[in-house]
C-alpha cells in the first residue's frame, strides 16, 4: 500500500510538472550551442545562427542576466515559426539542454524582462505574464523600482520614456474614435493626457478576445508598449495582450 501511495506522488509530482511546462512547448526549432550575447534579446550560435528571444521586451539589466544564463550553453529552440525576420534573426524560445523551462520565463521571474505580448498562443502567453506578475508581486529585479511602472496620470513620467518600451497603468477616462483611429484617454485633457491608440485593423482582435473597446470606459487597466509623442504621450496598441484589465482589489503598482 505504501509503495502504492509512493507512486501515486510521483506520478502526480511529474504531471503537475508537465502541466506547467505544457503552455510554451512548441515545435523543436533545432539546438545548438551559445557562442555569443549580441545584445539584450538576441544571441549567436556555434552554427552561425542568430536567436532573437521571442515573447519579451529587454529592461536595462536584461543583458547581463542574459548572459548569466546562456553564455556558452547548450540550447534547444522552440518556436511556431523559424523564418528568419528581416535582419535575419530566427525568432524562438530558449531552453537550456532539455530542460522545460525557457529563458524568458526565467528572465521574467526575476524581473530581468517584460512580457512583449507577441506571442499569440492563449496558454503561453499566459504563461510568461504570470513570471512576470510573480517578480512583480515580489518587487525582483526592475520591479524593486517605484516608478518602473508608470502612472497615467503623470504624463510628463510617461513622456521621459520615449522611445522605450514601459509599462503604464491608470483609469480610462473616456473611450473616443476619430477616423479609424479609437482613443483610449486617460487624462481630461485629450491633447496632452497619456492616451492608447488601437487602430481599425487591430479591432477584429479584441473582438475575438471579447473586448468591447467602449467597456473599458471608468475601468483601471494596464497598457505595455513603445512610448510615442503626439502633443501628449501615446502608446499604439496593436496587440489584444498589451492589454490588462486591473481587478477592482488589485494593488496599484503606480506610486502615489
Amino acid at each position: 500500500m505504501t509503495r502504492l501511495l509512493h507512486f501515486i506522488v510521483a506520478f502526480l509530482l511529474l504531471a503537475s510538472r508537465a502541466a506547467l511546462a505544457t503552455p510554451c512547448q512548441f515545435e523543436s526549432q533545432g539546438e545548438g550551442r551559445v557562442a555569443a550575447i549580441v545584445d539584450a534579446r538576441s544571441v549567436r550560435l556555434d552554427d552561425g545562427r542568430e536567436i532573437r528571444l521571442i515573447g519579451i521586451e529587454a529592461t536595462a539589466s536584461t543583458r547581463q542576466a542574459l548572459a548569466s544564463l546562456l553564455a556558452g550553453r547548450d540550447v534547444t529552440l522552440r518556436g511556431s515559426d523559424d523564418t528568419p525576420d528581416r535582419y535575419g534573426r530566427q525568432g524562438a524560445l530558449v531552453f537550456i539542454g532539455e530542460g522545460d523551462t525557457s529563458i524568458q520565463a526565467m528572465l521574467l521571474a526575476q524581473g530581468d524582462a517584460l512580457v512583449s505580448a507577441e506571442i499569440s498562443d492563449k496558454d503561453c502567453a499566459a504563461a510568461l505574464m504570470a513570471s512576470e506578475a510573480a517578480a512583480r508581486r515580489q518587487k525582483k529585479g526592475s520591479w524593486a523600482d517605484p516608478s518602473a511602472i508608470k502612472n497615467a496620470e503623470s504624463p510628463d513620467d510617461i513622456l521621459a520614456g520615449i522611445g522605450r518600451f514601459v509599462v503604464v497603468e491608470g483609469k480610462v477616462l473616456s473611450v473616443r474614435q476619430a477616423g479609424a483611429m479609437t482613443y483610449l484617454n486617460f487624462g481630461r485633457n485629450w491633447t496632452r493626457g497619456f492616451a492608447a491608440t488601437i487602430s481599425k485593423r487591430a479591432l477584429p482582435a479584441f473582438e475575438s478576445a471579447g473586448i468591447t473597446l467602449k467597456s473599458l470606459e471608468n475601468k483601471r487597466i494596464r497598457i505595455r508598449g513603445w512610448v510615442e509623442e503626439s502633443t501628449g504621450p501615446r502608446i499604439d496598441v496593436r496587440l489584444v495582450g498589451q492589454v490588462e484589465l486591473l481587478g477592482a482589489n488589485e494593488p496599484t503598482g503606480v506610486r502615489p
